[in-house]
């Protein structure tokens, strides 16, 4: 996928990209790339793979619900999707939550070489972040590699009552979305509204937009050694 195939599949969506907004992604594909030779980022760097797998995925999420207010981007890593988001949407206040300083590092100065506004980046371990910053967020995602039940019960608590968690799930989401219902009902989420898509190499992606209709309990998330013991 190069620039203008990526500009073309938004369109398609209803997202129409300005040339600054492409400038940006294609200012951020470059500087990813530079600095991935320093900083362990992504194991994908081809540029057409970057539009697709990084940059039209990330979007993804956004061509089902109007994003509006503030995100949190739990465990970021190189600002997937959380500056992708950014980008296409400059309204939308954006946090950026990474655990790692070298990648925080990267991320900060990211920022600044695209003159983006209302963006943070919080260096912190994404369950102390979620346990203190409670019902804060309208949205939180985490496409980060791990079991949605993993990723639910840590993005959870950040979530403000009528928000949403925006599950970015792979070829499995279905299933995954079957064996997370007993961690969406314990942390006060509906049923979701779940939507297919495909990438231009027919890779598939699930998509769960979990819509929160009450707290979460207290007692969550737990530390990360319990989450990953055992599972909601």
């Amino acid at each position: 996928m190069d620039q203008k195939a990526f500009y073309e599949a938004c369109a398609k969506h209803g997202l129409q990209l300005s040339e600054q907004q492409l400038s940006q992604y294609a200012a951020y594909a470059a500087y990813l790339r530079e600095e991935n030779e320093k900083v362990n980022l992504t194991a994908i760097t081809e540029l057409p793979e970057i539009y697709e797998k990084h940059f039209y995925d990330s979007l993804l999420v956004s061509f089902h619900e109007e994003l509006k207010g503030s995100l949190a981007d739990i465990g970021t890593g190189a600002g997937f999707p959380g500056v992708v988001l950014k980008i296409a949407y400059p309204e939308l206040q954006v946090d950026l939550i990474e655990s790692n300083g070298k990648r925080c590092a990267f991320l900060q100065r990211l920022i600044e070489k695209l003159s983006l506004q209302d963006i943070r980046v919080i260096n912190a371990r994404s369950e102390d972040f979620t346990r203190k910053e409670r019902e804060v967020y309208d949205y939180a995602t985490a496409r980060a590699v791990a079991e949605l039940p993993i990723l639910m019960e840590i993005c959870a608590a950040s979530v403000k009552v009528g928000g949403s968690f925006l599950a970015l799930r792979g070829a499995k989401g279905e299933e995954e979305i079957v064996n997370a219902e007993n961690a969406r009902k314990k942390l006060g989420f509906r049923k979701p509204l779940v939507v297919k898509e495909e990438l231009p190499d027919g890779s598939l992606r699930i998509l769960g937009y979990y819509r929160k209709e009450k707290e979460t309990p207290s007692r969550y998330p737990r530390l990360y050694t319990e989450i990953k013991k055992k599972c909601l």
